[in-house]
């Protein structure tokens, strides 16, 4: 039988359904900002070090902007943003919840910068329905790295078969359980008891 103490639980894909077409769909007639620009000038080269920890988001984001667009302001960007890319599942949270009040700990196991990491604990308030939150940006390494995966269990002193990850991404899972932790891939299609029932244990 499967035994886990704590359920490590990714955001995006996972309890934050994408809009589709993704957040910055309509941006370009909402802001006046290119989706295209944006990729190019601020995602291909900056968002690895960005989600590592290596460059903060404004200090990217405040060039680019001053020289495509500067009447947009780095915050104007941000605030659409997180608040189009903050629908939750609720079926999949009141399933947590339940999970949570019998006794089994949630924690936030995500690829985030630090600005929508604390949007997403503080402004969307999931500090009331998880325990702790696990980003890249703070620990300087990301999903589906082994050392991600290791660092989470020398912060909160879980081992690593103790740990039980549900995330979108196949990658993910697949470092997940190199790491030595149990994982599931979610779709959405099943409810989780479900999907944890008929897991191998592997």
């Amino acid at each position: 039988m499967l035994s886990y103490k704590c359920l490590m639980v990714d955001v995006d894909g996972v309890i934050v359904r994408p809009l589709p077409g993704g957040w910055a769909s309509s941006m370009e007639t909402d802001l006046g900002l290119s989706k295209e620009s944006l990729q190019e000038r601020f995602f291909k080269p900056h968002w690895d070090d960005i989600f590592r920890g290596r460059l903060e988001i404004v200090d990217a984001l405040t060039p680019i902007l001053t020289d495509v667009l500067p009447q947009l302001g780095v915050e104007t960007l941000l605030r659409y943003w997180f608040e189009r890319d903050s629908t939750l599942d609720q079926t999949l949270i009141s399933e947590l919840s339940d999970l949570r009040a019998n006794g089994i700990p949630l924690h936030l196991c995500t690829v985030q910068e630090h600005r929508r990491a604390s949007y997403l604990w503080e402004t969307m308030a999931l500090k009331e329905l998880f325990d702790a939150i696990h980003y890249s940006a703070d620990y300087g390494s990301t999903k589906p790295e082994v050392d991600f995966f290791q660092a989470v269990c020398a912060r909160t002193g879980y081992r690593p078969g103790e740990l039980m990850l549900v995330d979108d991404a196949q990658r993910n899972v697949d470092g997940a359980r190199a790491a030595g932790w149990h994982a599931l891939l979610w779709n959405g299609t099943q409810p989780l008891a479900e999907l944890v029932s008929d897991y191998s244990g592997r």
